[in-house]
């Protein structure tokens, strides 16, 4: 992948990680799968930031896997192979595990495999305009990257079923009324709009964020008696307690 590829940038404990291949719609190649998972690696392990914001180039997210990056590796059984599928694994685990809060920003075309990245994140922010899609069956795929487990919590498992039995494509307004999104703004408001987000989050206790991630990934892991029971056993490392609550 040329250094061009991936733009970093951070400010106010924000880091943003811009997929930047606008001429091929910002597809995936397994090298920037491995590029950004270490910028998203290297984000989470730097205590001056707070935020991850993944998004992309011009007129899109990501429209994809870029399966011409696959030389002359062919789909066995609908599956593109590990030289795509380790490094997505990695990446869409840490965006749902790591500590750093994960934010996409879909502001144009996202589509399957760059949709598994968008749910793998922990809020979706999404430019109403946008056209995203699950198109693995059109394609004759199947998921590999989260899809079949975190769409169904993201949207409800009927939903869910309908997007990928017609692999049709929706809107970003459509995202936010399914409870993909949590946020649709016109495209042209996008930046301002996860800029708020943002800075709304980073006014909170990172340690009381770390422990909210950890907390709502067991709730999808366990059901609620169990939930329950982790949420009252496990203790978190939150150290400006005292400092935020003097304020009182």
């Amino acid at each position: 992948m040329s250094e061009n590829e991936l733009i970093v940038s951070a400010a106010d404990g924000v880091t943003t990680i811009t997929l930047n291949r606008p001429d091929a719609l910002n597809a995936i190649t397994p090298s920037m799968l491995e590029a950004l998972d270490a910028a998203v690696a290297a984000a989470d392990a730097d205590p001056e930031q707070r935020i991850v914001v993944l998004t992309g180039t011009g007129r899109a997210f990501s429209a994809g896997v870029d399966l011409k990056a696959l030389g002359q590796t062919s789909p066995a059984n609908g599956v593109v192979g590990t030289l795509l599928d380790e490094p997505a694994r990695r990446l869409t685990n840490r965006l749902s595990t790591m500590p750093t809060v994960s934010i996409a920003k879909v502001n144009g075309f996202c589509f399957t495999g760059a949709l598994e990245i968008a749910l793998a994140c922990d809020l979706m922010v999404v430019a109403e305009e946008a056209k995203l899609g699950d198109t693995h069956a059109k394609f004759a795929l199947r998921p590999t990257w989260g899809m079949s487990q975190r769409l169904p919590r993201a949207v409800g498992p009927a939903k869910a079923r309908e997007l990928s039995f017609t692999a049709r494509t929706f809107t970003g307004v459509e995202a936010l009324e399914m409870g993909m999104a949590c946020r649709a703004v016109p495209a042209a408001e996008l930046d301002a709009e996860v800029a708020s987000l943002s800075a709304d989050i980073v006014a909170n206790s990172a340690g009381s964020l770390a422990a909210y991630k950890d907390l709502y990934d067991a709730s999808d892991r366990l059901g609620l008696s169990d939930g329950l029971a982790y949420e009252a056993a496990n203790d978190y490392p939150i150290a400006d307690t005292a400092e935020r609550l003097a304020g009182f």
